[in-house]
């Protein structure tokens, strides 16, 4: 046996579970590319065979786990410090288990749903609430640089000195940051990808709700937006699997852009179009999820910085209901990844 691996059996509430779930469940900081990685490498293995990350585990048998994942740092290693209220405690560790990446200079979380970002008048409990109790050995807290809706899950880069933070902020301002999101969809987009570039302004609807509207460029306060959009896989003709790459950073934008083509995302009351698109056990939360992020790395050093993010709970048992792979998705934007 090399030195350092360890077998951990599968326990009877795993039984049945995707591998890639299992890793997910009981190793949250191993990123997916790196356990695909790791498969095909032989390195992590199932009853001693290569196997793929969509392979199911069976109670009692043996996962080979390398040191590599066994040293990767998870909640414990990061202990709460200072934690006068108990909520934020609780949170803290939460997003402990959610960090994908961590250098000197940044933490990118796998953010999940339902959780906001920034705090509101009826909104206590947030991620920017809880980063002095993220600090793990660093003297600053970290600091926010970008925003996720409260309901969409997925890749939150925070930075993690004053310094980095002024450079994030500049990328995101000069569109040097480009990040693809996945969701559901209601119905089939025709054409099956493309572009979206309708004009966006914030304004209350009937109902006083303050949402996105499309406008024509002409019209005061009008902002430019635009999103790429390309169809992954279709489940018969009432649901689609849709990758969505947005050019412009405007609020709600992919939500808003959508609903403008038809297709709004499942689970999102705000942008749906009819009543009939309200229901369904899937609709309960909303299906938006930041997949990935890319920038120029920090430091001065060459090259471009990606970071991939395992869908959350929720949309990761629609996938599996709906017969999607996750594992399988091929980057429908080629050209961001340089």
């Amino acid at each position: 046996m090399a030195s350092g691996v360890r077998h951990d059996e599968v326990k009877k509430p795993d039984d049945g579970l995707r591998l890639d779930r299992w890793f997910r469940k009981h190793f949250p900081a191993l990123t997916h590319g790196r356990l695909e990685k790791l498969l095909r490498q032989g390195r992590v293995r199932l009853e001693g065979k290569r196997v793929k990350s969509a392979a199911r585990v069976v109670q009692g048998q043996k996962v080979r786990i390398p040191p590599e994942v066994l040293q990767i740092p998870d909640a414990s290693a990061f202990p709460i410090s200072n934690a006068d209220d108990e909520k934020f405690a609780t949170l803290a560790k939460e997003l402990h288990k959610a960090i994908l990446y961590k250098d000197e200079d940044i933490l990118v979380l796998n953010k999940p749903s339902g959780l906001a970002v920034q705090g509101g008048s009826k909104t206590h409990i947030h991620v920017d609430a809880a980063l002095p109790y993220l600090k793990m050995g660093a003297e600053e807290s970290p600091r926010l640089v970008h925003r996720l809706d409260k309901d969409t899950s997925g890749v939150l880069i925070l930075a993690r000195t004053r310094q980095v933070a002024h450079t994030l902020t500049r990328y995101f301002a000069a569109r040097e940051v480009d990040k693809v999101y996945w969701a559901l969809v209601h119905g089939v987009p025709r054409p099956l990808e493309g572009a979206i570039t309708d004009p966006l302004i914030k304004a209350k609807d009937e109902d006083g709700q303050e949402k996105m509207h499309l406008v024509s460029l002409d019209e005061e306060e009008a902002k430019e937006a635009h999103t790429d959009f390309a169809t992954m896989e279709r489940a018969a003709p009432h649901l689609s699997w849709v990758a969505f790459r947005p050019r412009t950073g405007r609020t709600h934008q992919i939500r808003a852009h959508a609903a403008a083509i038809g297709h709004p995302i499942i689970g999102d009351g705000k942008y749906r179009i009819s009543e009939k698109q309200a229901g369904g056990l899937l609709a309960k939360k909303l299906h938006l999820h930041a997949r990935s992020i890319m920038m120029p790395r920090l430091g001065g050093k060459r090259g471009y910085f990606t970071c991939v993010a395992p869908l959350r709970s929720h949309m990761a048992e629609s996938w599996d209901i709906l017969g999607f792979d996750e594992a399988s998705a091929e980057n429908p934007f080629p050209d961001i990844f340089r």
